[in-house]
């Protein structure tokens, strides 16, 4: 079967635990340390099987090999997607069944970032999810004084809309936050923004 690495940690003896997000589960397993293991880390796409044993609830990693992106030796693009699937181990923390929208969303991410920019590709697949999952917030209403945003508004973790005057936060035109909703386009903010909208993604999904 076919994962993303969300997390591992290392245990005894080089060896470690390695959490595996499937398109229908996420797994918990254990692998042994040996000289002929391929390297892993987080963010790795690989190919992998599992063997169970009774005297253990945490499965064996084996067979595992590892399917590149293109984009795998661009060290600014790994970088920043590593950060973004790390997100996702504490996203399922205590979860281990799901349905295939989150597998196929970093699918479809991984093909995105080819040629587009990372930090910006993100941000648009991190959109879809709080859309699937029910969170993204297009009523526009301030989740602070429960009152509706007319004109400049703010966002805090998870994208939440807020008054600029209740959060102190940086304000954008509310124009341009209902672009980024619900046309999923990021075309009108410059890098800088960018940046800010990705330093509050990274407070957690």
């Amino acid at each position: 079967m076919q994962g993303y690495i969300l997390d591992v940690k290392p245990v005894k003896d080089d060896d470690l635990i390695v959490t595996i997000l499937t398109p229908t589960r996420v797994y918990t397993t254990y692998r042994f340390y040996g000289a002929r293991h391929s390297n892993i880390n987080v963010g790795y796409k690989i190919d992998f099987e599992i063997e169970h044993n009774l005297r253990s609830d945490i499965g064996r990693l084996r067979d595992v090999m590892q399917l590149n992106y293109e984009w795998i030796l661009d060290a600014k693009k790994m970088y920043a997607w590593q950060r973004f699937i790390k997100l996702f181990y504490y996203h399922f923390k205590d979860i281990e069944e799901l349905d295939e929208f989150y597998f196929d969303l970093l699918n479809a991410l991984s093909h995105l970032m080819i040629k587009q920019n990372e930090k910006r590709a993100i941000i648009q697949a991190y959109l879809k999810l709080l859309e699937h999952e029910g969170r993204l917030h297009v009523d526009y209403t301030c989740f602070l004084c429960d009152i509706q945003i007319q004109t400049d508004i703010s966002l805090v973790r998870s994208f939440v809309p807020a008054h600029p005057q209740c959060t102190f936060a940086r304000k954008f035109k509310l124009d341009k936050i209902k672009e980024m909703f619900e046309q999923n386009s990021l075309i009108s903010f410059n890098d800088e923004e960018i940046d800010y909208l990705w330093h509050i993604l990274l407070q957690g999904l």
